[in-house]
């Protein structure tokens, strides 16, 4: 046996990256003209047109969340981590789902708040994920996702912040900033929060300061992990992930699509890149 990873649909996993590492995901939900949908079930060229129509979205139900914990329990526990509890309602529901099931569970139940979403909310989990499959104690499985989470970056740029500002994920100057001068808004996620950036004039400078604000931490004798993120532009996605294998070869490496769900909140558009230098183990005495 060993401990079973269970995540939320904002992680923007590849589905061949969960399944290799068994990783359970729990669609986030959304409504759509009344009705609801699970993350994914919606294709993208039908829910785009309707953006602007009346969409609001919501994490999984705690029901959801506790069917997935008891799917995946043993006796080696689950850990289960949640897209931003600043941003979504799911680490709440997950923390329910965990008290409603640790009455009768053969094992335990940890819930772990990620502080970060896409991208790096999946390199987060893949961390924690291949620390289960080799064998790791549901502690060190939790503890190699909190060393991901302390050291895990995102930085994209999107078309426009007005779906980011109208969610009140940005402050609203930085929205209006955005359309008054027609710029490449950037912004940063960590710690739970988002921050805007110093915007770029066209969208190829945009991608080079991305890349830049990586180049910058290059931390030498470290392990890089890397995912490239995007909202229906992989073209642009694609063409960051393969910069950074120009000069680094990361020990993981992926391009995640945003899910329906977080499209309703940034628009189609966003590139990024999530990443962060895991150290060297501290040398034998």
């Amino acid at each position: 046996m060993t401990v079973a990873v269970v995540t939320d649909s904002a992680a923007a996993l590849p589905a061949e990256v969960a399944a290799g590492l068994d990783v359970t995901v729990v669609p986030l939900l959304l409504t759509v003209g009344g009705v609801q949908h699970r993350d994914g079930d919606l294709p993208l060229y039908e829910l785009l047109p309707r953006l602007d129509g009346g969409v609001t979205t919501s994490g999984p139900t705690p029901a959801q969340l506790q069917a997935a914990i008891e799917k995946r329990m043993t006796t080696d526990g689950v850990v289960v981590l949640t897209i931003a509890s600043t941003m979504s309602s799911t680490h709440d529901a997950a923390v329910l789902a965990a008290d409603s099931v640790a009455a009768d569970a053969p094992g335990p139940v940890r819930v772990v708040d990620t502080a970060t979403a896409a991208g790096a909310q999946g390199l987060v989990v893949v961390h924690a994920a291949r620390a289960a499959a080799r064998g790791a104690s549901i502690d060190e499985v939790e503890a190699a996702a909190r060393a991901a989470i302390e050291r895990v970056q995102l930085v994209a740029t999107v078309d426009s912040l007005d779906r980011l500002v109208a969610s009140g994920r940005v402050p609203g100057l930085a929205g209006r900033a955005g359309r008054l001068l027609n710029v490449n808004p950037l912004f940063r996620f960590h710690g739970g929060h988002v921050g805007s950036l110093r915007p770029a004039f066209t969208r190829d400078a945009a991608l080079e300061r991305i890349l830049g604000r990586w180049r910058k931490t290059y931390a030498g004798g470290s392990r890089l992990h890397v995912a490239a993120l995007h909202a229906v532009d992989e073209e642009a996605a694609t063409h960051l992930l393969e910069e950074v294998r120009a000069t680094v070869d990361p020990a993981t490496a992926f391009v995640g699509s945003f899910s329906s769900v977080m499209v309703v909140h940034t628009g189609p558009g966003l590139v990024g890149l999530a990443w962060w230098w895991e150290p060297p183990p501290p040398a034998d005495r």
